[in-house]
């Protein structure tokens, strides 16, 4: 018997987006951490530039350049599914994913992370230190005043 259950019995697995992952830009959502590790952006990013793909596709375009087998790809496709930042459907006699999150979302999250762990979650230490450790060039400079200016 597999989980106390009767003799045959097999668990059933209920995959939902979490009400509080932000999908696609809605801003008046308060935003939760999006928790996805290394690997998992890189599924992600193929998803995110080439649009909702079979396992096989994101496994051919991932699974090389990571030195990854097709078993971690599937993995890294579960992994996501169960976070509730993949969907899966069935099309064609197969599957095809496609990303529940958007690119600037998960961006957002990841520098506000960045921001929190490092800087106290202000970003002019963080500006500070990136003019104090890298040489910014007089267009970057330019950039720069011209985003605050658009700001204010």
């Amino acid at each position: 018997m597999l989980g106390g259950g009767p003799a045959g019995w097999l668990p059933v697995i209920r995959l939902y987006i979490d009400s509080d992952i932000q999908v696609y830009n809605d801003a008046g959502m308060r935003r939760k951490k999006i928790q996805i590790s290394a690997a998992e952006s890189q599924v992600m990013e193929t998803l995110w530039s080439k649009g909702p793909l079979t396992p096989e596709d994101i496994i051919a375009a991932t699974a090389k350049a990571n030195d990854w087998g097709a078993g971690t790809v599937r993995t890294l496709i579960a992994r996501l599914l169960r976070k509730g930042f993949l969907a899966g459907a069935r099309q064609e006699g197969g599957y095809v994913y496609k990303p529940l999150i958007s690119r600037t979302d998960y961006v957002g999250s990841e520098t506000q992370l960045l921001l929190d762990r490092l800087f106290g979650g202000e970003v002019a230490p963080l500006v500070a230190h990136f003019v104090s450790a890298q040489k910014l060039t007089t267009a970057d400079v330019k950039k720069l005043k011209k985003l605050i200016r658009e700001m204010e």
